[in-house]
């Protein structure tokens, strides 16, 4: 099963790795996104099959205006972070969790469960 997973990441060497790790798990990378203004029109296009969506952006922005996006097109997704879960907003707190450091193991149990 190929899936094509969007990535929101504002680390350049973590998106990186992440599409790295994809291509390991035989997963494409239907795009990257390093804040919330580039994320929204790849949302808008479609194409993927679900996200990977880091919850502190650049400049301190978070990832909630894309996670409402989503939500609202019923694409799944996971939320990467190296806090704790009550750095997720509410309304999302329901949402699988991806932990930081991340590897390749962990990224591949997060896709298979969405």
């Amino acid at each position: 099963m190929t899936s094509r997973v969007l990535l929101v990441e504002d680390e350049p060497l973590i998106a990186m790795m992440l599409e790295d790790f994809l291509d390991a798990l035989d997963r494409q990378c239907a795009g990257t996104a390093d804040c919330v203004e580039a994320a929204l029109p790849l949302v808008e296009a479609g194409g993927f099959d679900c996200a990977i969506l880091d919850v502190n952006l650049r400049g301190g922005e978070k990832s909630w205006p894309i996670a409402a996006a989503l939500a609202e097109r019923n694409v799944p997704f996971v939320f990467a972070t190296g806090g704790a879960d009550d750095m997720i907003a509410e309304e999302f707190r329901a949402r699988p969790i991806l932990q930081k450091p991340f590897t390749l193991d962990g990224v591949e149990k997060a896709l298979n469960a969405l």
